[in-house]
C-alpha cells in the first residue's frame, strides 16, 4: 500500500469517528429534552392531583362562584388531554388558562374569610403555589434543552447527521400571552 491509501483510510476513519461523535451529541441533546419534559410532567401531574381537593374545598364556601370553579376544572381537563396527547402547544394554552383560573380563584378566596382560614384550603393553596414555582423553573430548563437540541440539529455539519438519522426539533413550552403580559393594576381596582 502506498501513502495515498493510508491517507485515504485515515481520512475515512476520521470522518466515521466524527460522525459517531456528532450522533452521540445529538442523542444526548434529545434525551436531555426528554428528561426535562419528564420533570415538568411529574409536577403537572402533582398539581393536577391537588386541583380536585382545592375545588372541593372551595365549593363548600363559594356557592356563587361556580363559573370560576368550572373554568379551573375545564382547563385542568384540557391540560390533561394535551399532556397525554403530547401536544406541547395545546398544553401551553391549557396551562395558561389553568393558571389564570387559579389566579382568579385565589383572588376570589379573599372575599371568603372562612375559606381563607380553612386549614385544607391553606395547605392545598400552599402546595399548588409551590408546584407553580417548580413548574416555572423546570419549564425554563425544558425550553433551554429544546433550544440546544434545535440548534444542534441545524448546525453544520451536525445537520447532515441529524437529517440522515431523522432527528426532529422539539416545541418550546410557552404559556398564553396573557400570562406574561403586564397587569393593569388600575383596572383591577376600578369598580
Amino acid at each position: 500500500m502506498d501513502i495515498f491509501a493510508y491517507v485515504l483510510l485515515a481520512l475515512i476513519v476520521a470522518v466515521i469517528i466524527y460522525a459517531i461523535v456528532i450522533y452521540n451529541r445529538l442523542v444526548n441533546l434529545k434525551h436531555n429534552v426528554t428528561k426535562a419534559w419528564s420533570n415538568i410532567d411529574v409536577l403537572l401531574k402533582q398539581r393536577h392531583d391537588e386541583l380536585p381537593k382545592l375545588v372541593a374545598t372551595c365549593k363548600e364556601y363559594m356557592k356563587y362562584e361556580q363559573a370560576t370553579l368550572e373554568k379551573v376544572v375545564d382547563a385542568r381537563g384540557r391540560a390533561a388531554e394535551a399532556r397525554s396527547a403530547g401536544d406541547i402547544d395545546a398544553l401551553g394554552a391549557a396551562e395558561g388558562a389553568l393558571r389564570i383560573g387559579l389566579g382568579q380563584l385565589f383572588a376570589l378566596a379573599e372575599d371568603y374569610p372562612d375559606l381563607k382560614a380553612n386549614e385544607t384550603f391553606q395547605h392545598v393553596q400552599g402546595r399548588i403555589t409551590g408546584l407553580e414555582n417548580s413548574i416555572a423553573d423546570r419549564r425554563e430548563f425544558y425550553n433551554e434543552s429544546v433550544n440546544l437540541n434545535n440548534i444542534g440539529i441545524e448546525e453544520f455539519p451536525d445537520v447532515m447527521v441529524a437529517r440522515l438519522l431523522s432527528f426532529k426539533p422539539f416545541h418550546l413550552l410557552e404559556f398564553e400571552q396573557s400570562e406574561v403580559a403586564d397587569i393593569d393594576v388600575d383596572k383591577l381596582f376600578r369598580v
